[in-house]
Order: C-alpha cells, then sequence, then structure tokens
C-alpha cells in the first residue's frame, strides 16, 4: 500500500501544477461587476446570477480605519482569497443627535462599499440596528434611551418606529446609490438584528413577536437580496439565520428550513480584549481546521470575525473595550499581513475553491474507520468530479487513514483536502513577528502642561439631593463627571489621634473614580469588565475643623454593549460615607450634591490647535514644586511625521489612564495602568493613523485623568513605526512507521516590495519558542553550512524557497535519527539597496 502525506496540522495544501492549472482557470468574484445580476439560494448555497457559490468572506468595519487605508486593506481581503467582505452599519456615529446625519470621512459608508464593489468583491451588509460589536451601546445612539416608553428589541412601539425609521433610512440610501446586486452594485446579502436568541427569552412573548416583526419589516423594505439573522434558533421563514462562534461545523444544527444554505456569519479569528486582560490567540491551524469542517459539513459561505479588526478612535469602544480590536485577525490593526494566519487561510480557500463543483453538486457521503477518522466525499457521475475531506479529530495523536487504496498519514486534529480524491493539497508556514522601532525623526519636543482645577461645590451647576445617575448625566458626551458636596465638622468629630485617619467610603456603579477631600487627592479605583461595581475606601488626611469639600471625579469606559434591557443600565456612585469619625459613621448620599459633565479642557478643546491656545501652557518640570504632574492633567508638544511609509503608533508605558489625541483626531482610550494577571498591560501601544498626520509640527495632546498614584511621565512616551518585517517559516517532517514524511520545502516571502536582508536564525532538529523569539532545543544539528545555505538561496531576493533535504543541513552523522525534524528559518526585510 502506498503511503502518501500531508504535513501541517489542519487543512493542508501543495498544488501541483494541473491542480494549479484548475486554479487559474477558475473565476471567483464579481464577474458580473456593474450589471443587475438575481441573488437567490436554496439548501446548498447563495445563488448568484443562476451559480451557486461557495462564498469566503471577512468581516472589516470601516469606522475602525481611515479612508486612505480601505483601498490597501480590501485588496489583501481580495489576495487572501475573500470574495465577499462582510461590515455593520452604525447607526450611533451616523446618526448621533436626532435628526442630524453623518456619512463622511470615516463614516462614508457609500464609497466604502464602492470600493469593494470596484475590487470585484461582495458585500453582506448587517445594518442591525443592534449590531454589538464591541461597541458603544452596540450601536444604539444615546438619544434612544431618552424615548420616552421606550424598551429596547422589544416589541415595543418607540423602538419599532424608530427602529424601522433608520433601517429604512440605510436601505433607502443603498438604493439611491444603487449599491444593491440587483441594481448592479455589491451588496448580496443583508442582516436584520443580531445574535437575538441571546436574550429573547427575557422579553417572553413580546421578544417573539419583536423578532417575527422585524424580519417582516426588512424584507418589506427591500427584497432584492436574500436576508440573514444570526444565532437565530427560531427565525422567521423569510430570512436565513446563520450560526456565530468558533467550531459551526460541530455545533451548528443547520438553518430554519430545508430549502436554506448552511452559513456561518461569525467565525472568530481570536477574541476582543477589554482592559485588564492577558493576550487573546488563537491558531492559524485551528481557524483553517473549523474552516475545512464547515465545508465539508455542507457549509457554503464562512465569514471571518474579524478579517481586518482595526482601531475603535475616540469613545466608541463599550465597556472596557480596548483601543485596539481583534488585532490577532489575518490583517492586524495596522492592516498588515498576521503570518501565519493569511497566508494559510489564503491556501485554504484555493484549496476549497478547487472543490467548487464537488461541493456545490455532489452527493454527500461520510464514512467513519473509527470513531477519531472521519472520510467524507462529495461525488458527481454526472458532471465526473469528485472531492474528499480526510478528518483526524484526535487532538494527540497522528493516525493513517485508507482511502481508495491509498494510506495518508494525517497529523493530529488536521483535514487533509483531496480535490479529486486523490492528489492531497498542502503547503507549509511562513510566519511574521511584529517589530517597533522607535522614530528618529519623530522626536517630541517640549512638553508643557495644563492642570484642571478640582471643583467644589459652589464652583458646579446641577444640583441634586443624591449623586446623579452617571449614564444619564453625561449622555455619552464625555468620559468624566464632576460630583461635590460640603459639610461642616469641628473638634468633637474630627479623631484625637494625630496617627488615625477618617476614611472616605464611596460604593459605585462604576466604572472608575477619583476622589479628592479639600482639593488633596484621595484615592482612584475601578471595577472591571465582569463586574463594573466597586468601592473605593481610603484614608482622608485633610479633613480639618470647618467647611470640608468632597468631590469625586466618574468616569465611564465606554456604555454596554449587549445583553437585555440596555436602556436600564447604570453607572455612577450610588453611596457614599465617611467612617471612622468621632460621632460614627457619616452618610452623605443625600447631603445635596452639584454635578458637571466633562473636563474644562474639553470644552475648550485644547487638544486643537486653536482650542490650545485659549489656555496658559506651564513648562513641565518635574522639579518644581508648582509644575509637579498629577491626576486630571493635560499634556501638550509636538512631533514630526516619522519617518518612511510603514504604519505608525505611540507609546505610552510611562502613563497611566487616559485620552490621546494627534492634532484634533482622539486617537482612543489609553490605560497601561490596569495590569492583567500576567502583570503587564493589556495594550500599551496605539495606532496613530498615518492620515492624521502632517510633515512637520504635530499637535500631541494627552489627557491623563487617573494617574493612579504615579502621576505617569510623559517626557517618556514615544513615537513608533510599525512593520512586519520578520519572516519565518517553519517546517516539520511527521513519522508514519519507519517511512518520514517531509514537506518539500521552506518559503520566505518580503512584503511591501523589500528584499532579505539578513538571516537571523537557522535550525534543525528540535524548535522552541516561535517566530523573533526562536531557540534551539536538545536535538538540533550543528551542521555549519546551515546558515550559509539559507543565506545563499535568500539574501537579496524578495522571496526564495528552501527544499528541506537532510543532508543540506545534517552533518554526517545524524545524532536524533529518531525524532522528525523542524526547519526553522528567520530572516529580516529590508528596502532593496541599489
Amino acid at each position: 500500500m502506498a503511503e502518501t502525506a500531508s504535513s501541517s496540522r489542519t487543512s493542508n495544501f501543495l498544488l501541483g501544477a494541473a491542480a494549479f492549472m484548475l486554479l487559474v482557470a477558475h473565476t471567483y468574484g464579481r464577474a458580473t461587476a456593474g450589471m443587475p445580476v438575481k441573488v437567490t439560494y436554496d439548501r446548498r448555497s447563495i445563488i448568484v446570477n443562476g451559480s451557486r457559490e461557495l462564498l469566503f468572506s471577512g468581516s472589516v468595519h470601516y469606522t475602525r480605519s481611515t479612508p486612505d487605508m480601505w483601498p490597501d486593506i480590501i485588496n489583501k481581503a481580495k489576495e487572501g482569497g475573500l470574495n465577499l467582505i462582510q461590515t455593520y452599519v452604525f447607526w450611533n456615529i451616523h446618526e448621533p443627535v436626532q435628526g442630524q446625519f453623518n456619512f463622511s470621512g470615516n463614516y462614508d459608508l457609500v464609497k466604502f462599499i464602492r470600493l469593494i464593489g470596484d475590487s470585484g468583491l461582495w458585500v453582506t451588509l448587517r445594518i442591525g440596528p443592534y449590531i454589538e460589536a464591541e461597541w458603544n451601546m452596540g450601536g444604539f445612539p444615546y438619544w434612544l434611551r431618552e424615548v420616552n416608553g421606550i424598551v429596547f428589541r422589544s416589541d415595543n412601539e418607540p423602538f419599532k418606529y424608530h427602529m424601522k425609521r433608520y433601517a429604512e433610512m440605510i436601505v433607502n440610501l443603498m438604493t439611491k446609490e444603487k449599491l444593491w446586486a440587483d441594481q448592479g452594485g455589491p451588496i448580496i446579502l443583508a442582516q436584520i438584528e443580531n445574535e437575538y436568541n441571546n436574550v429573547q427569552v427575557s422579553y417572553r412573548e413580546k421578544g417573539k413577536r419583536y423578532i417575527k416583526w422585524a424580519a417582516e419589516m426588512a424584507v418589506e423594505l427591500y427584497n432584492g437580496v436574500p436576508w440573514i439573522m444570526c444565532k437565530q434558533k427560531n427565525a422567521p421563514p423569510s430570512v436565513i439565520s446563520t450560526c456565530n462562534g468558533r467550531q459551526c461545523g460541530d455545533t451548528f444544527p443547520g438553518p430554519n428550513g430545508p430549502d436554506k444554505p448552511t452559513l456561518w456569519t461569525e467565525n472568530w479569528t481570536a477574541q476582543y480584549r477589554v482592559f485588564g486582560d492577558s493576550p487573546s490567540q488563537r491558531a492559524a491551524e485551528d481557524i483553517a481546521f473549523s474552516v475545512a469542517r464547515f465545508f465539508a459539513r455542507n457549509g457554503t459561505l464562512n465569514n471571518y470575525y474579524m478579517y481586518h479588526g482595526g482601531t475603535n478612535f475616540g469613545r466608541t469602544s463599550s465597556s472596557f473595550v480596548t483601543t485596539r480590536y481583534y488585532d490577532e485577525a489575518p490583517l492586524d490593526e495596522y492592516g498588515l499581513k498576521r503570518e501565519p494566519k493569511f497566508g494559510h487561510l489564503r491556501d485554504l480557500h484555493k484549496a476549497l475553491r478547487l472543490c467548487k463543483k464537488p461541493l456545490l453538486w455532489g452527493d454527500f457521503k461520510v464514512q467513519k474507520p473509527t470513531p477519531d477518522l472521519e472520510i467524507i466525499t462529495y461525488e458527481s457521475d454526472k458532471y465526473k468530479v469528485c472531492c474528499a475531506f480526510l478528518s483526524n479529530n484526535k487532538t494527540r495523536e497522528g493516525a493513517t487513514i485508507d482511502f481508495r487504496g491509498v494510506g495518508y498519514y494525517l497529523p493530529p486534529k488536521s483535514i487533509s483536502i483531496l480535490p479529486d480524491c486523490h492528489t492531497v493539497v498542502y503547503n507549509t508556514q511562513t510566519h511574521t513577528s511584529r517589530n517597533l522601532v522607535v522614530s528618529e525623526r519623530a522626536k517630541m519636543g517640549k512638553w508643557e502642561m495644563l492642570r484642571e482645577s478640582i471643583p467644589t461645590m459652589a464652583d458646579l451647576e446641577l444640583k441634586s439631593q443624591a449623586p446623579m445617575e452617571l449614564y444619564t448625566l453625561t449622555k455619552d458626551t464625555s468620559d468624566y463627571a464632576w460630583y461635590s458636596t460640603s459639610m461642616e465638622l469641628d473638634d468633637l468629630d474630627l479623631p484625637m489621634r494625630a496617627d488615625i485617619f477618617p476614611v472616605l467610603r464611596v460604593a459605585t456603579l462604576g466604572h472608575a473614580l477619583l476622589a479628592f477631600v479639600n482639593e488633596q487627592f484621595v484615592g482612584f479605583g475601578h471595577g472591571s469588565n465582569i463586574e463594573k461595581s466597586h468601592v473605593l475606601r481610603n484614608p482622608i488626611s485633610s479633613l480639618k475643623r470647618g467647611l470640608n469639600n468632597i468631590t469625586l471625579l466618574a468616569m465611564t469606559v465606554g456604555f454596554p454593549n449587549s445583553g437585555a434591557y440596555m436602556e436600564k443600565r447604570f453607572a455612577g456612585p450610588r453611596l457614599v460615607t465617611i467612617e471612622g469619625l468621632m460621632s460614627g459613621t457619616l452618610d452623605i448620599t443625600q447631603n445635596t450634591w452639584t454635578q458637571q459633565v466633562g473636563m474644562k479642557g474639553e470644552r475648550l478643546q485644547v487638544f486643537t490647535e486653536q482650542g490650545s491656545k485659549k489656555v496658559e501652557w506651564l513648562p513641565l518640570m518635574n522639579n518644581s514644586t508648582t509644575a509637579t504632574p498629577r491626576p486630571v492633567t493635560w499634556y501638550k508638544t509636538y512631533f514630526d511625521a516619522p519617518e518612511g511609509n510603514d504604519p505608525v503608533a505611540i507609546r505610552m508605558s510611562s502613563m497611566g489612564k487616559g485620552m490621546v489625541w494627534v492634532n484634533g483626531n482622539s486617537i482612543g482610550r489609553y490605560w497601561v495602568s490596569y495590569l492583567s494577571a500576567l502583570q503587564a498591560p493589556t495594550q500599551q501601544i496605539y495606532h496613530i493613523p498615518r492620515a492624521y498626520l502632517k510633515p512637520t509640527s504635530n499637535l500631541l495632546v494627552v489627557f491623563e485623568d487617573s494617574g493612579n498614584g504615579n502621576d505617569g511621565d510623559p517626557e517618556k512616551i514615544e513615537i513608533v513605526t510599525v512593520n512586519r518585517d520578520t519572516i519565518c517559516s517553519v517546517i516539520s517532517e511527521f513519522k508514519s512507521g519507519d517511512i518520514a514524511n517531509p514537506v518539500k520545502a521552506a518559503q520566505l516571502a518580503c512584503p511591501d516590495n523589500k528584499v532579505i536582508g539578513k538571516v537571523e536564525f537557522v535550525g534543525f532538529g528540535e524548535i522552541e519558542g516561535a517566530c523573533g523569539q526562536f531557540r534551539h532545543g536538545n536535538c538540533t544539528s550543528s551542521s555549519s553550512n546551515a546558515r550559509q545555505v539559507v543565506e545563499q538561496e535568500c539574501l537579496g531576493k524578495k522571496s526564495c524557497r528552501i527544499p528541506m533535504e537532510r543532508e543540506r543541513f545534517v552533518d554526517k552523522a545524524d545524532g536524533c535519527p529518531q525524532i522528525a525534524k523542524t526547519l526553522a528559518i528567520q530572516v529580516a526585510c529590508a528596502p532593496p539597496v541599489n
């Protein structure tokens, strides 16, 4: 019996000559761009212009990048084998004030969709209007919360009125711009609502009536393309229910009807992060395995959520969500290819496209030689086509499977794809490591500072008996609100001993809080994404006889984005007491308070060139008693744009918590003082789009709100450029019995017309670590010519291929003949030298 090897730990591909010609001959994407097409579906797939389609989709949100980045992101998505882009529509940025609309700049939805269409790709438009998406209020504008009698996402007349009005506005805009597929545009699918099954039970019968109404309303607004609902088990018959998750090939019971296709709208490429989280990762192999398994089980549309995550600029992220979004996607936050994820999935799409005809027209058959081994075939005698998926579901052991007289070796948790039911297609993996380079050109000028004054009760205008609820107070116009009250104390109230201090106790519903007594800092506290409520309990050393001022700065870190009854969420201080007085505990919650929304610097817009001239900035002098940094302090400087064209970022490691603006553009919240369980910040580097920069004299303004007791040091802030010029290839042998079946060659390719300038690591044998951090293991070849082999094949070239031939990397005697070898190569790319 012949023995055939498939080498990678998931779907594995090596395109031979015949397979490559089949791929070249296959046309995918919008072959009829600009021409009206009919979009329908049957139980097998979406049908475009009479042709069944395999759809490889990726989520890209126009709001999370800048228009100058869109063409490159879209082109890379197409290069990655996608033929469909999925995006939400964000109600709260398009209608921030009721009746006032914004579709410009980053929010130019029409331009974004047109760019996708011009690139020959299709679009899934997820109208919502509830989108979740780790976006502020799940996409709902704040004003909606204050509509009289409203209940979100329920059979509630005020909500349905505004939802329909908004959905109709978006549908009509797409119709006016001729962006639907049946008008010649790229939109072939539309989505109404989002993961309603998660909350439907909370609304009982009103939930059932609402979801039925939502589906009927959407189809009534436009019926030229199919409508979908994701994660909706009992979706109405007029829409297609779809799957969200990581393993929809195993977990999805199927759509809501025998005449509907199996679609996967969210295949999570990692996990979004919240402040306080440790890093999130999902291996390319696991994603590819899940996709191959989904298509093997009748799936015909897979969407990667996210394909490019991007940046939550300004105050757009939901509660505690980081400014960086889904950085582990195939395209990272900056739009750079993350390998091996990008290349591995691209090659998976190539292999699946070779199976298009049998997948869409063949007969499905499954065999299980053992509980963990599976053979799935799609075959048609009529069309003389066949495709096979050989699956090993064991997570730790490889296996050999017999299929039509040939033995195929399958690594642990792997699927081999045979587009002709005979030939395995697979490839090697390329990895990249992201590098941050401190810019020489973008050195900071002199820093200046501006202190916010700590207000007293007399300084604030909004008066109430108890502290006002924070969401209602700010109305999502600022992260900040001041609260202040005052009280008279005499000697009989104050502790008699000098070493005993009263304690200020503030119980708050979130999210973070600063406390001051008589303008002296008392403490900072915060909740978490899981438990937003928290209690600040700190000693007070500044109480005195006479009038005492208690001032709180309450903070939000985004509004909630999920769950039932979102309009009934609350935040801010709810109980304030002073413990340890001679007269006992004093409850000052009902003491009469005054409030004010936002910081003075926000109202004056000191983060803009014009606004910065309205105030007097002080030089930053750390040794000065008159200008010592502290919480609620603004910092300002200028810098020149960094050299080159690589993406730009700012390193905020020396600061605590706050916001950053560049030339008046908010690049988002930073919070580096909130450490994860690994005792490291969740995010230290923050993206500055090149579109925000001028060649020289860029205004940088930082508002440090908490200081976390350490105040921060703005002079240690750095501007860096970002690249993925460290390229690695890792390939392995897999042994079956006495036969070692190696991958054919390592392949390396530099991005952006760069060439391989340096070989940084070559190892053959046991290799530890990952790209950027490789180490030689216990059994590694000491061949002196290994590096020389790679240098001869690769230096000065844009790409190279190094055959994996043992004799080239092993000395005369192999010290570890019993192990399967790994070849790891790391190189650095650089601009070509003339």
